[in-house]
C-alpha cells in the first residue's frame, strides 16, 4: 500500500501535464469547435433575453413546477408546441477573461490525479511495475475525466458527437495521468 502523501510528485506532475494537454486540444488542435452551433439571429436572440435580466444559472423550458403541472394539458401543449430545451447562462463580461474557470480546472485536475492515485495506492504497493501502476491510475483518471459526459447526452440531449470528443480527451488525460504515477511510482 502507497500513502497519498508518498506520491504527491506524481499526483502534481499528472494534474499540470493534463491541464497543459487540455489547452492544447482546445487552443491548438480545435477539434471542439463544433460543439457549440449558433443561432438564427443571434443579436435578436441575445437582445430578447437581455430584456428578461435572467440571471446566471441552469434553466430549462417548460419548467414543471410540480408532478400535477407535468400531467396537465396546458403543459403538454406549451411542450409540444416548443420550444423545448436546457439553457445555460453565463455571468456577462469578457469570455476570453477565464481565470476563474483556469484555476478551478487545474484543482479538479488535482482531486481526479489524487483519486487515481489513491486507488493506485490501495491496490498496488511500492515498487509496482510500471504497467501495473499506469493501468490503474490510467483507468481511474479516465472514469474521473471522461465518463460522467455521457450523462450530458443521455439527459440533456447533448450531440453524441460531443460527447465522444469529450471522452476522447479523458482518455488522453487518463493516459498522462498513468503516465505520471508509473514514472514516478515510488521504489
Amino acid at each position: 500500500m502507497v500513502h497519498v502523501p508518498g506520491i504527491w510528485l506524481p499526483i502534481l506532475l499528472a494534474a499540470g501535464l493534463v491541464f497543459v494537454a487540455s489547452s492544447v486540444i482546445h487552443t491548438v488542435l480545435n477539434y471542439h469547435r463544433t460543439d457549440f452551433g449558433s443561432v438564427p439571429d443571434e443579436d435578436g436572440v441575445m437582445d430578447a433575453l437581455r430584456g428578461f435580466e435572467i440571471p446566471p444559472g441552469d434553466y430549462s423550458f417548460p419548467h414543471p413546477t410540480d408532478k400535477e403541472m407535468l400531467k396537465s394539458e396546458a403543459f403538454r401543449e406549451k411542450a409540444t408546441r416548443g420550444p423545448t430545451g436546457f439553457m445555460t447562462l453565463l455571468p456577462s463580461g469578457d469570455p476570453f477573461n477565464m481565470g476563474r474557470q483556469l484555476v478551478q480546472w487545474f484543482v479538479y485536475c488535482i482531486v481526479v490525479s489524487l483519486f487515481a492515485g489513491y486507488v493506485t495506492g490501495l491496490a498496488l504497493g511500492p515498487g509496482a511495475a510500471y504497467m501495473e501502476v499506469f493501468r490503474m491510475s490510467s483507468t481511474v483518471a479516465f472514469g474521473g475525466y471522461a465518463l460522467a459526459h455521457m450523462q450530458r447526452s443521455i439527459w440533456y440531449s447533448q450531440a453524441w458527437g460531443t460527447t465522444a470528443r469529450n471522452m476522447l480527451d479523458g482518455a488522453v488525460y487518463g493516459l498522462l495521468t498513468g503516465g505520471a504515477f508509473g514514472w514516478l511510482w515510488p521504489a
